[in-house]
């Protein structure tokens, strides 16, 4: 099970996450420390953005997968939303009892940091074995 998770489509993954990441991040931190956005909205708009150019890279280039229609779509946005909630659900709650006395901007932009290491694990596991599963042996 291990060497399936860690091959070349791990790989590809990840450097699709960099790109994600590298927008995303800028977008959100953008949003959140200069136009004063609050931490749900800049969160969320990084995966709204991400989201869509995630899709795309993953499906064209990390997972190779050809299947047509809205079913990949619709797998990809459950799994957003679940990635998300789950992660961002955890990370600011954790965060605040981790820095309890720390500025709530501080608090809050660690918690997005945190919410995101979480989200690019569960997310890489999802498209993986639930969004783009018809094309996992491609790569071998």
């Amino acid at each position: 099970m291990w060497k399936k998770l860690f091959d070349a489509t791990m790989w590809k993954y990840l450097l699709v996450g960099i790109i994600n990441t590298a927008v995303g991040c800028g977008l959100m931190f953008l949003l959140y420390n200069v136009f004063g956005c609050s931490y749900w909205v800049s969160s969320a708009s990084n995966y709204v953005v991400g989201s869509a150019l995630s899709f795309v890279l993953n499906k064209n280039f990390t997972f190779k997968n050809r299947e047509r229609g809205l079913r990949p779509v619709l797998r990809f946005a459950v799994t957003i939303l679940a990635c998300y909630f789950i992660a961002y659900g955890v990370a600011k709650p954790l965060v605040r009892r981790l820095l309890i006395h720390q500025p709530k901007k501080l608090q809050e932009n660690a918690a997005m940091l945190v919410g995101m290491c979480l989200y690019v694990g569960l997310n890489y596991l999802a498209q993986r074995f639930f969004v783009f599963r018809s094309s996992n042996a491609e790569d071998k």
